[in-house]
């Protein structure tokens, strides 16, 4: 969906997808923000589906991974230049069958694989957001962790992310 399109209000929407070994489902993009970062599969949600169909969808499109969702674990918002609020719903997601083969999306990833949270917390390659969930403990509830720094690349005047248990 072209930037025109989205207006100044965008909405997207993520899968975390973790399989038996508490493994999650990361992805390294080949553009954006994100471009060589580890993140979560994600996109911007179509006009003829819910948030969390639009998380579903993303997951099997970059990794081929069918899932399940479990809930709504998390809410990113932010404001870019003082312009347009970017959002993203955050859901857990399970696998449908275990063991399925990762196939990233060429187009548009360098890479997808399973990587425990540990891994992730102290990989330099992984997002801002990835760090930040897979470190912080969080209380019940949509805390907001505030003065977090996503990195001047997005230029955001304002960035919370909202998470609600320990995956």
């Amino acid at each position: 969906m072209s930037r025109n399109k989205r207006g100044d209000v965008w909405l997207g929407a993520a899968g975390l997808v973790v399989n038996q070994r508490n493994e999650w489902l990361v992805v390294k993009k080949r553009y954006g923000g994100l471009h060589g970062k580890w993140s979560l599969p994600a996109g911007f949600v179509e006009k003829d589906e819910t948030v969390d169909q639009a998380a579903l969808r993303e997951v099997k499109e970059e990794t081929g991974i069918d899932c399940t969702v479990l809930g709504m674990i998390g809410f990113r918002s932010g404001v870019i230049k003082g312009r347009i609020s970017d959002n993203m719903a955050v859901f857990l997601l399970r696998p449908l069958e275990n063991e399925q083969p990762v196939i990233a999306q060429q187009e548009e990833l360098y890479e997808a694989a399973w990587r425990s949270p540990e891994d992730l917390s102290e990989d330099q390659d992984a997002s801002v957001m990835l760090h930040e969930m897979a470190s912080y403990i969080v209380e019940e509830g949509f805390e907001p962790i505030e003065d977090v720094d996503p990195g001047h690349i997005f230029g955001y005047t304002d960035y919370k992310l909202f998470f609600r248990h320990k995956y």
